[in-house]
């Protein structure tokens, strides 16, 4: 089909819906089994199996497998049976990490998808883009992703990036018109909107025509199919760390073989003996582990609201020093209501909170009605130039739009204006906001095809470009007294922490031009709206927490200085003397200029989101790691500048999304304050499991080690080093990494981004905790042996079990930076429950008949677990009461 050669009403027919109810939900299910989902194939998944069958690829695990097969034919059945359910044990395991990772990546990539606006049986609704059918009545805005290719049937001044398609990155002016020309190119097709390009001006309301591979962005696709899989900086660490400890372990287990042997053990014994230990030694698990710590972490910190984009963000979220915050909806309610109007010069006071139409207009303490001059005139035109809607959900009044623009409906509503008023007036022209102009503005004509403009926008803005203002006698010259009372009103305003809004007018002829230079001057001002914002109820405290943790929280906002200083003031983020800087102040800064006096700026307010770029830089220079909030196209450089990139979920568009690594789905400051808070904590959990991995691997090396140097026996023998392996290594580590945070963890400063894994004293920790869980398993070895053979597999038992017991203690070790007695043992449930399982373990292979003779064990009394416990107790209680 050549689209932009229809008209728009043909397109319509062709696809069977109105653009004024859009498709029903009948013919969205039909579509969707006859096109599919919207969304492009990506290369097929590793089956299962072969996923299963990786967990076999490590040299050590081939070459114990090896090893148990020799063991086979040389008839050692028991043996080689027991290690091969071990290794199969193992394999599941690493198999179910795996899967546990891949999928909830795969349900955050799902989760950050971007979102679409469409018509769906009169009602516009947001949905995930890859549910958008052909036929769905779509509605772009800048900064949106355009989720299929769209025939464009309506358009204000709409323009998109189309370099994911034709490498320009100049924006594209496009129009609804149909076009007849032949033959032509998707760049030239004027009148269409492309899957995946980006609106960077205007909006506009099309039809989607194309959806997933039947789309101009599906062909490329089709020709080149991939998937990307990166790593996080913490993960190449451990990889590089792996390969590490690999040649370390490799080194004191080729010396213990070598020991053994010249000390007499059998050459086979020793070499399975040394197979078995390098498995259990090599940390082979961590970066699985690591990766399923952060998606579970992950998948926390969406209960909590906070979805993360980039798995890299969660480390950088420990080292986070400076929270760059947008004022409003983010530590605001983003509820703005209008409280006080400027007209004919007087104040005008207006009662009602929130979305609420009930309220009334009072000057003095008087009510008045629409009949007081000019006060209809100008409540209608808020509403006029006006993209938002007021909608009802559960009987309350919600806001569809920007929150500004619906708190002109509300009150617009107090003074018993209808909405149905809005159907008198034809939109002719629409000039849409943005930040550069921090204005908007619409061209009506009325039922009596008389036109005019309406402008809202900024005081300061509005003011020079109007030569007249409105009075109770009618229009008059704008008067230096008129400015003064007029700044003054802004003043008072911001005083009390209401954002300000003007509201200007121009009556037009028929040939007027619509150039938007020539349209937005000479106007007519006709009064200010007053508008108040209360900040959130939880953010104040989130402040001082962030300040507890060593992280200063800055305000960012395009309000008057003096409203950003009275709610900084009144969340308690500015200090005494603590700076305010304007955006006037920060245009003739440059960035050293800035980094100068940057850390005593807690405030920046009538800033663009071009100045965003430049904090970042200043903040950044001193050594902070940054991170930014926004919501807006103009955002997406200083999001992606900065450390930690945050996107508002609610408000934020597509291009901000992809541009940060962390998304606020409720756009609220204490959002950020628990993400990093639970950022440290995953952080904390890793280095928890690496020092419980690791420690445990010192301690059944050196009790090896140890042993053969002292022409002892082996301690323990192949099965019992894979089943230590299994038992203690596996399921209490996973359960360190759902470990609850520390009392203390936002109490401490921000970690600093080079900090080793080791850092902090965990080197020590490691090496002290697994020498001494290794000499406990020697010497209950040695007491239980006493130099007579035939007590060799009771002694075997009792270091077996001293050895897995000592382990399980540990673990409990490990979940503080302090020592074993600052938490409580049962706070974390999963730890709990995977220590009493591998517990019920142990003692299965100890006790149980069956069992006893593949492992090398025999039942043990009373008073062999009163040693046992002793022993196991001793390396944490020792440094418990140390506390290093």
């Amino acid at each position: 089909m050549k689209w932009y050669q229809m008209d728009t009403d043909v397109v319509e027919q062709k696809l069977h819906v109105s653009s004024k109810q859009g498709l029903t939900e009948k013919q969205v299910d039909e579509r969707r089994k006859q096109y599919g989902l919207n969304q492009l194939e990506s290369a097929k998944n590793t089956s299962g199996w072969l996923v299963f069958l990786k967990q076999f690829q490590d040299f050590m695990v081939l070459v114990l497998l090896a090893a148990t097969l020799i063991a086979g034919m040389l008839g050692e059945y028991i043996d080689a049976i027991a290690i091969m359910i071990i290794v199969l044990v193992n394999g599941f395991l690493g198999y179910f990490q795996e899967q546990k990772a891949e999928n909830s990546l795969a349900k955050l990539k799902e989760m950050s998808a971007p979102q679409a606006s469409v018509l769906r049986e009169g009602e516009w609704r947001k949905i995930p883009s890859q549910e958008v059918a052909v036929g769905d009545v779509v509605r772009l805005n800048s900064g949106d992703r355009i989720p299929a290719d769209v025939r464009i049937i309506k358009s204000n001044s709409l323009e998109t990036e189309e370099s994911a398609l034709t490498g320009e990155s100049i924006p594209v002016l496009k129009h609804a018109t149909r076009i007849s020309r032949d033959k032509l190119e998707a760049q030239d097709q004027a009148n269409m909107a492309f899957m995946s390009t980006l609106v960077t001006r205007g909006s506009a309301t099309g039809i989607a025509v194309g959806t997933g591979m039947n789309t101009v962005m599906g062909q490329i696709a089709s020709l080149m199919v991939k998937t990307e899989k990166t790593t996080t900086p913490l993960e190449h660490k451990l990889t590089e760390l792996g390969k590490v400890l690999i040649a370390v372990a490799l080194l004191l287990t080729a010396l213990v073989v070598l020991t053994g042997v010249y000390q007499g053990h059998p050459v086979y014994n020793m070499f399975l003996a040394g197979v078995s230990l390098a498995v259990a030694a090599i940390p082979e698990g961590l970066p699985a582990i690591v990766t399923v710590a952060l998606s579970l972490g992950v998948q926390r910190m969406i209960r909590k609201k906070a979805l993360v984009r980039q798995l890299s963000a969660v480390e950088t979220l420990g080292c986070a020093s400076v929270i760059c915050s947008d004022k409003t909806g983010t530590m605001t309610e983003n509820k703005m209501t209008v409280k006080e109007v400027y007209l004919n010069g007087h104040t005008l006071h207006v009662t009602g909170d929130g979305y609420n139409t009930d309220g009334n207009v009072f000057l003095n303490k008087e009510k008045i009605d629409r009949g007081y001059p000019n006060l209809e005139a100008m409540f209608l035109y808020g509403m006029l130039c006006n993209k938002a809607s007021l909608m009802v959900r559960k009987g309350k009044y919600i806001v569809d739009g920007d929150p500004t623009e619906g708190s002109l409906l509300v009150a617009a509503r107090k003074l018993g204006l209808s909405h149905q008023l809005k159907g008198n007036y034809r939109v002719i022209k629409e000039l849409p906001f943005d930040s550069d102009r921090k204005r908007m503005s619409i061209v009506v004509e009325d039922e009596n095809k008389m036109r005019f403009l309406i402008s809202k926008g900024a005081p300061d803005v509005l003011l020079p470009r109007s030569n007249y203002i409105m009075k109770e006698e009618g229009r008059q010259l704008v008067q230096k007294e008129d400015k003064q009372g007029i700044n003054q009103a802004v003043d008072q305003m911001a005083d009390k922490a209401l954002r300000t809004l003007a509201i200007a007018m121009k009556p037009l002829t028929k040939d007027e031009s619509m150039n938007p230079a020539s349209l937005e001057r000479d106007m007519t001002l006709i009064g200010l709206y007053g508008m108040t914002d209360p900040p959130r109820k939880e953010v104040k405290t989130a402040i001082e927490e962030s300040r507890d943790a060593g992280i200063k929280s800055v305000m960012i906002t395009g309000d008057h200085e003096k409203t950003a200083r009275a709610i900084a003031t009144e969340l308690n983020l500015l200090p005494e003397n603590g700076m305010v800087l304007n955006g006037y102040q920060l245009n003739n800064m440059s960035v050293p200029d800035l980094q100068e006096i940057i850390d005593q700026v807690y405030v920046f307010a009538r800033v663009t989101p071009e100045h965003k770029l430049k904090i970042v830089k200043a903040f950044q220079a001193e050594g902070h790691i940054v991170a930014m909030t926004g919501d807006g196209v103009n955002d997406a450089p200083a999001i992606k500048a900065s450390d930690i990139g945050i996107s508002m979920g609610e408000s934020g568009t597509d291009v901000t999304k992809e541009a940060s690594s962390l998304v606020l789905m409720d756009d609220n400051f204490a959002t950020i304050k628990s993400a990093i808070n639970e950022g440290r904590n995953i952080y904390e959990n890793i280095r928890k499991f690496i020092r419980y991995l690791l420690a445990s691997n010192v301690g059944e090396i050196l009790v090896m080690l140890m042993a053969m140097l002292m022409a002892m026996p082996l301690p323990l023998v192949p099965v019992q080093i894979l089943w230590v392996n299994l038992v203690t290594d596996g399921l209490p580590a996973m359960a360190l990494g759902l470990d609850q945070s520390e009392d203390d963890v936002m109490k401490r400063g921000p970690r600093h981004p080079k900090e080793g894994v080791f850092a902090r004293g965990l080197g020590f920790k490691i090496v002290s905790r697994g020498i001494l869980i290794g000499i406990a398993a020697l010497v209950a070895f040695m007491l239980a042996y006493q130099g007579n053979p035939e007590n060799l597999i009771y002694a075997q038992t009792i270091a077996f079990t001293t050895l897995v017991i000592a382990q399980l203690i540990h673990v409990f070790d490990c979940r503080s930076e302090h020592s074993i007695f600052s938490r409580n043992p049962f706070e974390n449930k999963y730890l709990v429950m995977a220590v009493v399982s591998s517990v019920l373990l142990l003692l299965a292979v100890v006790y149980w008949e069956p069992l006893q003779p593949i492992f090398h064990t025999t039942a043990l009394g009373v008073m062999d677990w009163m040693l046992v416990l002793a022993l196991s107790f001793l390396p944490s209680v020792f440094f418990g009461f140390s506390k290093k």
